[in-house]
């Protein structure tokens, strides 16, 4: 790993600065054919950032006609979920395509939540799905950044952008889990796109192809990390991942969401 990276650090060619996405996206608005994106917002109980998360969605800019975001309300505070569903119905009066999917259980969690969101009738027509956690606030071009890609190569079934950070000056704790992550993006994300060798999904801040991941098998309850367990299906049926290391998702701290 430190070979590779010393190599990617030094001659400057990542994975990603190979394509040409300015021509592609070009091509596209030329010909004004663009995929249909599903975006998936998986929360629960998420009463501090649902509004900044579902606002900076809703703020992606991709034709409108061809985005559905989807949030995916798990929580089991009832006054809670009508606030989230208020937030939804504000964006859909704007003309987002805003879909507020709740459910009686809470099976398989996350992974569980993803699943059902996918057996959606809407979902049928669209080649792509996007997952932001609810603590993640992208920019408004993250999909034009993302989505050429998987054009412009059909082996690919996940990209994967990384994390920053707004508050990793909060305190020392903050800042050595944002070193951590750091590392693991700046390394070891990079070192296995670099080499087209398997690297993990970080479960948000990904787009992935729907024939891909049905094709893995979808999403399974069996266990707890199920991120990681969908990549390596994935990668076992041959499928390729990118890691962008130059596409920076926000995000707050883990260290706040369990203390």
């Amino acid at each position: 790993m430190a070979i590779v990276i010393v190599c990617v650090k030094c001659f400057g060619r990542k994975r990603y600065t190979k394509y040409q996405l300015d021509a592609i996206k070009e091509d596209m608005e030329r010909n004004k054919n663009y995929p249909m994106v599903l975006v998936q917002i998986p929360m629960f109980n998420e009463k501090e950032v649902y509004k900044l998360s579902i606002g900076a969605v809703c703020g992606l800019s991709w034709p409108s006609d061809r985005l559905i975001v989807q949030v995916l309300d798990d929580s089991t505070n009832e006054v809670l979920r009508a606030m989230v569903e208020l937030e939804c119905r504000k964006w859909m009066e704007k003309g987002v395509n805003v879909k507020y999917e709740t459910r009686n259980n809470r099976n398989g969690y996350k992974a569980g939540a993803l699943k059902d969101g996918l057996k959606k009738y809407y979902v049928v027509d669209c080649e792509f799905v996007t997952i932001f956690d609810a603590d993640f606030q992208p920019e408004p071009d993250f999909l034009w950044r993302t989505i050429p890609y998987m054009l412009e190569n059909p082996e690919l079934a996940l990209v994967q952008a990384r994390w920053k950070f707004v508050n990793a000056d909060e305190c020392l704790m903050t800042r050595l889990q944002e070193m951590s992550l750091d590392y693991h993006f700046s390394v070891e994300q990079e070192v296995g796109s670099s080499t087209c060798s398997f690297f993990g999904f970080n479960g948000t801040a990904g787009v992935w192809r729907i024939r891909a991941l049905n094709d893995a098998g979808g999403w399974k309850d069996r266990t707890t990390v199920e991120d990681m367990d969908l990549a390596v299906r994935a990668s076992l049926r041959g499928w390729k991942f990118l890691f962008v290391g130059d596409l920076w998702v926000s995000v707050e701290n883990y260290y706040f969401n369990l203390v």
